[in-house]
């Protein structure tokens, strides 16, 4: 679908990083957007994003309080919109273990909420945010997004005559985000030390602008059914503590339960399904309107080697040290010094 100043969008969690990020560079492209609806749970979030992104000053934007656990609540939300880009979600790992089923009722029973709605409304559009944790998961949380994806793909098979599509995005940590290691460790570097879960530990990056790009376009390109995964460099959690803090003790601490050494986002058993898009890869429903011959043909993509995963440790491109102080500096502490 595509996107102009004519179209109507939703983002559930819109008051998180992702959501803020996706709302700045949609106002920057259409600041006279028909319509741009926050869906959030949380009023003083809410208050605070609008001081930076007002109604007054963007007329089409709409603050909306609702829980995507609330299905009348998303329908009424939903009246008119083009594209929902679900980025709602519980997401940390710790809590997921310990209150299992509000993960559940959010992460999974909120999808179903928001197909649903979706399915009653008019919508064109859903891009679900997804996570490497969904790819072979071992902990809840990765568990209820893997539900979450088979949820939103699944949903092609039953819109009927609806000029309806729904598609997945799945990336690994956003850089600077909320619990990750790197802000993790510009503090802890005051300390005089680095708590190192394992130095074999891998991560891909790619940065909060790069997702929402991503994003932007699934909903320019997407056929329906798809998870689409970026190519994106991995780095190495020791060059990480190298870039921050090179004079600071690392103290090894061990790995948390439900943490893995290296993030899996297309495993070997998705490859008979998978096909290489250029910037992207798309692992392809197994039920679906199309082959994956056909989806090739149609998107210019060709089907990747039998066997293929795709997994930070053995990635082919790592950033050096140098390149993650200048990323540090760029996208979360532009006062950063070594």
């Amino acid at each position: 679908m595509l996107l102009d100043k004519n179209t109507s969008i939703l983002v559930t969690g819109g008051t998180g990083s992702f959501g803020k990020k996706f709302v700045e560079m949609i106002l920057s492209q259409f600041p006279d957007i028909h319509r741009l609806v926050i869906y959030s749970r949380d009023e003083l979030k809410q208050y605070e994003m609008a001081q930076q992104f007002s109604p007054q000053k963007y007329s089409g934007l709409r603050y909306f309080i609702g829980d995507v656990r609330d299905r009348s609540r998303l329908v009424r939300a939903m009246e008119g919109i083009n594209v929902v880009v679900h980025a709602a979600a519980l997401k940390q790992v710790p809590m997921a273990e310990y209150n299992p089923m509000e993960c559940i009722k959010t992460n999974i029973f909120g999808a179903e909420n928001v197909i649903e709605a979706a399915l009653d409304t008019g919508v064109s559009t859903v891009v679900a945010l997804s996570t490497d944790k969904a790819a072979a998961p071992i902990n809840l949380y990765g568990a209820t997004k893997l539900c979450s994806d088979k949820l939103f793909i699944a949903a092609n098979n039953i819109k009927g005559r609806r000029d309806l599509n729904f598609s997945v995005v799945r990336y690994g940590n956003v850089m600077g985000s909320r619990g990750s290691v790197i802000p993790f460790f510009l503090h802890k570097r005051f300390e005089g030390f680095l708590p190192m879960t394992d130095p074999q530990m891998t991560r891909f990056n790619i940065s909060l602008d790069e997702g929402v790009e991503m994003v932007l376009w699934a909903i320019k390109n997407s056929l329906g059914g798809e998870i689409f995964v970026p190519k994106i460099p991995s780095y190495r959690i020791t060059d990480v503590a190298e870039a921050i803090a090179p004079d600071c003790k690392q103290k090894i601490v061990g790995i948390r339960p439900g943490e893995k050494i290296h993030e899996e986002m297309i495993t070997n058993s998705d490859s008979f399904t998978t096909v290489d898009l250029g910037s992207y890869y798309a692992i392809l429903p197994i039920q679906s309107r199309y082959t994956t011959e056909q989806y090739c043909e149609m998107m210019g993509a060709s089907p990747v080697p039998s066997g293929f995963s795709y997994n930070s440790g053995s990635n082919e491109q790592f950033l050096t040290v140098e390149e993650l102080r200048e990323l540090i500096k760029i996208h979360v502490d532009p006062n950063f010094m070594v």
